[in-house]
């Protein structure tokens, strides 16, 4: 495989069809679904990767389950927080994620977001759909800075992934749906 080719399968691709209020979001990682599942569902995880380096996290809540919530807190050095929250919809272990998303500072721009954990053989590709309610709230999110956002917690991501892939053995047995369940109870 070329150079050219394994880098570009670790960018991320932001895609948003101009007639459609979606934005599909797609990154290949270089670790097995099961480790990348954790990491979008452990919050002890999500807290180390998700969203821009510049801002700190905190989990006010990260229940993982079907049914389960969530909220936390992205915070500025200057003391500005920006919160978001949401409800886990659908939990299927390693395959697939759905949920909504809101940000607190639009309480009425609720999106519906369905993230799907491809096995590529050692590898995972992870693409995130997100429906917003018009295409006008889908593009006030990317003009929101977004994308800086989601790109960087991806690069977050992948030095996690990295560093666990370093520290744990290649055999890590697997949990099951029914020890993911009591975990996140």
């Amino acid at each position: 495989m070329s150079t050219t080719k394994a880098n570009r399968r670790h960018e991320t691709q932001i895609v948003a069809d101009p007639a459609l209020p979606t934005i599909l979001i797609i990154r290949e990682f270089d670790a097995p679904p099961d480790r990348v599942f954790r990491a979008y569902t452990d919050p002890e995880l999500v807290i180390q990767w998700l969203g821009p380096r510049r801002l700190t996290m905190r989990i006010d809540e990260y229940d993982t389950r079907s049914g389960g919530s969530y909220r936390y807190v992205h915070r500025e050095d200057d003391g500005t927080e920006y919160g978001f929250r949401g409800v886990f919809h659908e939990v299927r272990l390693d395959e697939r994620i759905v949920q909504t998303f809101a940000f607190d500072g639009f309480p009425d721009g609720v999106s519906l977001e369905t993230t799907v954990f491809e096995d590529l053989g050692g590898r995972t590709r992870v693409t995130t759909t997100s429906l917003m309610d018009s295409v006008e709230a889908r593009d006030s999110m990317i003009k929101s800075g977004m994308q800086r956002g989601v790109r960087e917690g991806h690069e977050r991501l992948d030095e996690l992934l990295v560093a666990a892939r370093a520290a744990a053995p290649t055999d890590v047995p697997r949990e099951k749906a029914s020890d993911h369940d009591k975990r996140n109870r």
